[in-house]
């Protein structure tokens, strides 16, 4: 796993040898009681993220909580409108005015665009894709009649959406992308480039795309990312 920032933030870069680095939380975030929400993707349901749940809950976030859809009743629009929907209900019955959103594959398209388009940033912190198809994937392409299919389709509507301008935007974004995801081709396409977003992209090696939120590197990095988003921040050296 190696870190490709586009932030002016940087961390140390991965071993040499390329193995991915282990980044122990050396201390309990106050997560400010910061709920998560996690939302699966296409061919999926939310038991895709026990183990990222479990280990997230372990590091502090207690209100972990998942939305699940059904894919082949829905599409990106009326997906992200359930997303809304839950995000607001989770704000008031925890009494927090902000969530962290994980999404994996489509889900981090549907978080993506209630994001950018339909205000959520005002709602959303953070989000965090696994294997999300922001550029689109050539895997779209098979003549299936399904609208959400040809939503993932490069130069589809909805992405031409997302791609619209985005001033203002205060949520962040990080994308975690693997060189061997079968289903986001070219690969490179899981990589979020935005002029207007607040993007961190995390290339991930030899991870198919359903192991994405499954592996404990990539589980152990996501968790890092978020428990050092509610570290005090150190004040500017002159």
């Amino acid at each position: 796993m190696r870190d490709d920032r586009e932030t002016a933030e940087a961390r140390p870069g991965p071993p040499p040898d390329g193995t991915p680095p282990v980044r122990p939380l050396r201390e309990k975030a106050v997560t400010g009681g910061t709920p998560v929400l996690l939302v699966h993707g296409m061919c999926s349901n939310r038991g895709i993220f026990h183990i990222l749940r479990w280990k997230l809950q372990r590091e502090g976030f207690l209100q972990v909580t998942m939305l699940n859809y059904n894919w082949l009743a829905t599409d990106v629009r009326s997906a992200a409108q359930l997303l809304a929907e839950e995000v607001e209900r989770l704000c008031d019955s925890t009494g927090q005015e902000r969530v962290h959103v994980i999404g994996h594959s489509l889900g981090g398209l549907v978080a993506r665009y209630y994001v950018q388009r339909m205000g959520g940033d005002a709602r959303v912190h953070t989000v965090i894709t696994l294997g999300a198809p922001h550029q689109g994937t050539l895997a779209a392409m098979l003549p299936l009649p399904h609208p959400v299919i040809r939503q993932l389709r490069p130069g589809s509507d909805v992405l031409a959406e997302l791609a619209e301008p985005a001033p203002g935007c205060g949520t962040r974004f990080v994308a975690f992308h693997s060189d061997l995801d079968e289903l986001i081709i070219p690969a490179s396409n899981a990589r979020l480039v935005h002029p207007n977003l607040q993007v961190t992209n995390v290339a991930v090696r030899a991870l198919g795309h359903v192991a994405l939120p499954l592996h404990p590197s990539v589980v152990r990095e996501v968790c890092r990312v978020l428990h050092d988003e509610h570290l005090p921040k150190l004040p500017a050296v002159a």
